[in-house]
């Protein structure tokens, strides 16, 4: 999670049931971590994976155009690369 330096923290309210705070609570001892940290960290993770699967990037005019351009310009030969990919990985047993 990225903070922006000097920035105050926002507070963030949330009702639960009795049950789901103490499931909560023993996942964050569990974790080493305190109970607002331990929520804010999977919540932060969720919605970072939400986000990411996306699949609509609204763009500029122009953005959009220099991305299609990048999508259609030829591949680019890297010769380390062809030689990193020629080698048998750590799962090719």
């Amino acid at each position: 999670m990225s903070t922006v330096p000097g920035a105050k923290p926002a507070r963030l309210n949330i009702r639960v049931s009795q049950h789901e705070k103490e499931v909560l609570a023993q996942a964050a001892r569990l974790s080493n971590t305190s109970l607002s940290r331990f929520v804010l960290q999977k919540a932060y993770a969720e919605a970072q994976s939400v986000l990411a699967e996306q699949k609509r990037f609204p763009l500029p005019e122009e953005r959009w155009r220099k991305f299609v351009r990048a999508l259609d310009a030829p591949a680019k030969d890297i010769s380390q690369l062809r030689k990193l990919l020629a080698e048998p990985g750590v799962f090719d047993g």
